[in-house]
């Protein structure tokens, strides 16, 4: 059997409406605009309201990514949903857009390795191709990341906001040209000896509750550089391509001194680097689709470019992902 390239045929992001600006933020905890933009980069985050949970925003960049795909819902056979925030403990969240969409058959589940969950189930979604268990996937990565939040510290609750940005992949036969569209390197890892860097303080077989979201950010930031740039280089290298070659870089949308930092130390032109992160800050695993969707559709990123996707999370996971669009 032929392994089959798994080509992205459609992208889709949905933010909520309401919007929490650093000032209003100033008026909860004790920070400032100034003190946000300076360490952060981020100047405002997107919030879900009340009556929408993380299915709801999944379902939209769901169908705004079918959509630009032209794929009907009944021509899905996987979707994969990238969530460390579900809906309910089970059933999946996946199984819940499944069912809006009406896509119903095929498989469908959560992913979770928290920020580079997208990552994560980009690589199981392309596998599936491959091996032709599935003939179209659709990948969403949806968080509502405001839920998990302790809103009296400063140190995390101004980073994060609510999002949902979706992908999907469709089969195809290799090119004979060698120039193939689609996810041509995955790339996951992880480290779990560093889970008390990054964490939720519950769940339910420990505490019994959802739990907040604590991180050491300092440490969290040093090994986020290094691991990045390792799964960035890593990956070009098993692909044959130099980064000098990648067209565009997206990576997970955490902080803009994490992106900078990556840059700097891969010597990557920052032009060629997508940051959305002031607009919406982290999204978790909704940020890397949203932030390609944000340069696809805005003209940057263009059909037959060569884009590397990255991120890291919790876990420590970590990944990227090359792809030619």
């Amino acid at each position: 059997m032929t392994e089959k390239i798994a080509r992205i045929a459609g992208i889709g992001s949905y933010l909520p409406e309401r919007v929490m600006t650093n000032e209003e933020m100033a008026r909860l905890v004790d920070t400032s605009d100034e003190w946000i933009r300076e360490r952060t980069g981020i100047r405002q985050r997107h919030m879900a309201a009340d009556n929408e949970s993380t299915s709801d925003l999944a379902e939209k960049a769901a169908r705004k990514a079918l959509e630009n795909a032209g794929i009907a819902p009944s021509d899905v056979d996987l979707i994969i949903v990238a969530t460390t925030t579900p809906d309910n403990t089970f059933p999946a969240t996946a199984t819940m857009v499944q069912a809006r969409l009406g896509a119903h058959h095929g498989a469908a589940f959560d992913v979770q390795a928290v920020c580079s969950g997208f990552i994560y189930a980009l690589s199981i979604a392309d596998n599936f191709i491959a091996r032709g268990q599935a003939r179209n996937a659709l990948v969403i990565g949806a968080e509502t990341m405001s839920r998990i939040l302790d809103w009296t510290d400063r140190t995390t609750c101004v980073l994060f906001g609510d999002g949902a940005g979706a992908m999907v992949l469709t089969g195809e036969e290799r090119a004979d040209s060698g120039k193939d569209q689609g996810l041509l390197q995955s790339y996951i890892r992880s480290d779990g000896r560093y889970k008390d860097l990054l964490y939720v303080d519950g769940g339910p077989s420990t505490t019994q509750t959802v739990g907040h979201l604590r991180m050491k950010g300092n440490q969290v930031f040093r090994h986020a550089i290094t691991n990045i740039a390792e799964s960035m280089t890593t990956i070009a290298d098993r692909a044959g391509v130099t980064i000098e070659e990648i067209d565009w870089f997206v990576p997970h949308q955490a902080n803009q001194r994490i992106l900078e930092g990556v840059s700097k130390k891969l010597a990557i032109p920052t032009h060629k680097v997508i940051s959305t992160v002031a607009d919406h800050g982290n999204t978790s695993a909704a940020s890397v689709p949203m932030a390609f969707d944000r340069a696809s559709q805005d003209g940057r990123i263009k059909r037959g470019d060569l884009v590397l996707m990255e991120a890291l999370g919790g876990g420590f996971t970590w990944g990227a992902s090359l792809a030619r669009f």
